[in-house]
């Protein structure tokens, strides 16, 4: 071999040696791992991120309107009064769906259907009576004069059989007191009460304490219990020590007496629900 050959042949350059192909797999895997990586971070925030939202969520809903910014709006003046539930009726007793009620008897125990004193409400224990039931003397304190008095004694004599009386005395200082007379009938309740000495224009007797009462012509309508006749009166001014509110309320055999007194305002939104609340208890 010459020289030039020699240069030719060291010149040219030697052939790589065969390197074994990779499988196909693990390539691809390693390309995709970071991807796989970054989803997973983006997961783990979304699920970090919902469950700070539904915490806050949940949070709000457990929260007193008043403490959330922004949805803060002050009390309506609403009592916080118990569920009311209706009492059992006696057995052997016509259901509440019977149709055949010609004498409006109330079958429940009288004393079950007394509203229940409102939270923080201090009771009065001297309406409780005995067993429960009031004497009628008791309830004719209420009456300022003597000779509306001396008509009411005659209670007896018109059919009245119980009288169930609740009162209690809230912290702005409101009093309130609720008298259920049972009579024998739905007619007595009726005929002798709602026509005669709770009229539209004001009631024929004054009660312990009232000046000048009249007709509540700001009590709405649409709180009208059915089955439950209601006529309710404000004290006009001047006044006397106290505001007055007056509610007489008939359904079937009962007739319900609702008055509550303050010093200065008597306020109307826990008055009226509380003669509402009376009247579903017994309508």
């Amino acid at each position: 071999m010459t020289e030039q050959q020699q240069t030719s042949v060291a010149a040219q350059p030697a052939e790589p040696p065969e390197v074994p192909a990779e499988p196909a797999g693990p390539p691809a895997v390693r390309k995709d791992r970071p991807k796989l990586r970054a989803a997973l971070r983006w997961t783990a925030a979304v699920v970090v991120f919902a469950v700070a939202g539904a915490g806050t969520a949940y949070g709000i809903t457990r929260m007193e309107r008043t403490d959330v910014p922004g949805l803060a709006t002050e009390s309506d003046g609403r009592w916080d009064y118990p569920l009311l539930t209706k009492p059992p009726l006696p057995s052997g007793s016509p259901g509440p769906q019977a149709e055949s009620n010609p004498a409006g008897t109330h079958h429940a125990d009288l004393r079950a259907l007394l509203l229940p004193a409102p939270k923080g409400a201090e009771e009065n224990r001297a309406l409780r009576g005995t067993q429960g039931w009031l004497p009628a003397d008791a309830f004719l304190k209420e009456i300022a004069e003597k000779e509306d008095r001396d008509e009411f004694r005659h209670l007896v004599d018109w059919g009245l059989r119980h009288i169930a009386a609740r009162g209690w005395t809230t912290e702005d200082g409101t009093r309130t007191r609720i008298y259920l007379l049972r009579f024998d009938t739905a007619a007595v309740a009726d005929d002798r009460f709602h026509g005669v000495l709770f009229p539209y224009s004001g009631p024929a007797h004054r009660v312990t304490g009232t000046e000048n009462v009249v007709s509540d012509e700001t009590f709405p309508e649409a709180a009208t219990v059915a089955g439950v006749q209601r006529t309710v009166y404000d004290e006009a001014e001047p006044r006397g020590a106290e505001h007055d509110r007056q509610a007489y309320l008939v359904s079937g055999d009962v007739l319900a007496v609702v008055l509550q007194s303050r010093k200065g305002t008597a306020h109307a939104v826990p008055f009226r629900q509380t003669v509402v609340l009376q009247s579903q208890l017994l309508g």
